[in-house]
């Protein structure tokens, strides 16, 4: 804005302050001489505009003073009621003249009773701030998810709801703790991550909470992997919070969240998974299919929740074609798995199963638990090393006790890696973006590798 422009706009307004006046008065008939009346105010700015507003101060009309606009000196009423009367009528005139400089001549006589009401009565007009879980389930809404992850974040929602209603329980000072945005602090989340470290112990101390939520069933005591994903997830919902401006508070600027350790993946061999594979289990047809299922999924190395998705329709000329729904919210990868013999031969096999899905599935955790049976039912009983997420100490269990469907994913990456070993190529495959630091877990170097590098000093 140039010089000239600012000064006419600082005078246009100075002058229009000078020129508008606010006035006081009362009406009266016969019958109101001796009952209370409303005091009302004239805004005039020139002979053609003016606007009136009738207030809810009262005054008896022998006490008004026309001219001065305020209760008569000589009335004889309590002092202290004068003094708050007139200062009354002078706020409002004060009022009146503001919301006039804010409005102009745009303004009119219900535009002006409605900004003196937000004025007078400010907490009738704010929007209630949101709630911390208010915030949460906007964030589910809005936020780019997948539905797995989704479904992560809502666990990680009803642990915090716990997590209020247990701190409520077991506080002797602040019976009314409730998480806001503005107030969760460092402290806050470290006691978060001790509720999640002994929540096993406290939902049986503490049945009258968990009764409040049905879909809970006891876990197993939470490592601090677990635990450091939960305040992840966390921390993504108060940076998102942040950039929304729906507060500037950002406890993680004072919380580090500790890092993770992964032991080295296992995984079975190609001998031992076509060990499985032969196992004569017709004398037990639903294992047999779940061991099937078990094994085309080592094949193609898909995330069970891919796997839960195929259709017919993603077997593409000889290959399985799907997008990894751990991506599809971010960068879409298209993961394409040509189909080696023996995954054709268990296609076929189910190829007259008339489901919507690829195979006849079951749910998850049975789906787990069968491939234990299968392992034990094959005597794939080999100890393994593997990292105990509680204590995170090395511990040796049998490969058929810790089998999962995360295994047959290992399986087909591990051996992959073992052949190639080339994780772009591998990755390429398994739908693991480049460079990923999850893919880096399943680069293991085994003897045979050490050899083969050794001997090129030859």
């Amino acid at each position: 804005m140039c010089v000239v422009h600012f000064y006419y706009l600082c005078t246009t307004i100075l002058t229009t302050a000078f020129m508008a006046t606010v006035t006081a008065f009362i009406r009266t008939t016969k019958t109101d001489k001796n009952k209370p009346v409303k005091v009302r105010f004239r805004l005039r700015d020139g002979r053609e505009f003016q606007l009136f507003h009738k207030s809810a101060l009262s005054v008896l009309p022998d006490r008004w003073d026309e001219k001065q606009q305020k209760i008569k000196a000589k009335i004889l009423i309590n002092e202290q009621e004068r003094k708050d009367f007139n200062k009354a009528v002078s706020d409002r005139k004060d009022l009146i003249h503001s919301i006039y400089l804010q409005n102009g001549k745009t303004l009119t006589s219900e535009l002006l009773d409605a900004e003196i009401e937000k004025a007078l009565h400010p907490e009738k007009y704010e929007h209630p701030k949101q709630t911390f879980f208010e915030a949460f389930d906007e964030f589910l809404e809005k936020h780019p998810l997948s539905d797995v992850r989704r479904k992560n974040y809502y666990v990680t929602y009803r642990a915090l709801r716990r997590f209020e209603l247990y701190t409520r329980k077991a506080s002797y000072i602040n019976r009314n703790f409730t998480l806001t945005l503005d107030d969760v602090t460092a402290d806050t989340l470290q006691s978060f991550s001790d509720f999640l470290k002994k929540e096993q112990i406290l939902s049986k101390e503490l049945p009258e909470i968990y009764k409040q939520f049905p879909g809970y069933h006891e876990q197993k005591q939470r490592g601090q992997n677990t635990v450091n994903d939960a305040l992840k997830k966390v921390r993504t919902f108060f940076l998102w919070c942040v950039n929304n401006e729906k507060t500037e508070n950002n406890p993680f600027r004072k919380y580090t969240i500790e890092e993770s350790i992964y032991g080295t993946p296992y995984y079975i061999t190609i001998d031992e998974r076509n060990h499985l594979y032969k196992l004569d289990l017709t004398a037990r047809p639903a294992l047999e299919i779940q061991r099937d299922i078990f094994v085309f999924q080592c094949l193609v190395g898909c995330r069970v929740g891919d796997l839960y998705s195929l259709t017919k329709e993603n077997v593409i000329n000889g290959a399985i074609e799907y997008i990894a729904r751990k991506t599809r919210d971010g960068r879409p990868v298209t993961v394409r798995v040509p189909l080696n013999s023996i995954a054709k031969e268990i296609l076929e096999k189910y190829a007259d199963f008339e489901g919507k899905t690829l195979f006849p599935y079951i749910s998850e955790q049975k789906y787990n638990e069968a491939i234990k049976e299968a392992f034990t039912a094959a005597e794939l009983v080999r100890p393994v090393v593997i990292l105990d997420t509680v204590t995170r100490e090395s511990v040796i269990r049998p490969l058929n006790e810790i089998a999962s469907s995360h295994l047959a994913r290992r399986c087909f990456i591990g051996n992959l890696y073992k052949q190639v070993k080339d994780p772009n190529l591998v990755g390429a495959l398994s739908g693991h973006k480049e460079g990923s630091r999850a893919f880096a877990r399943y680069r293991e170097i085994d003897e045979d590798m050490k050899n083969e590098l050794v001997k090129m000093l030859e």
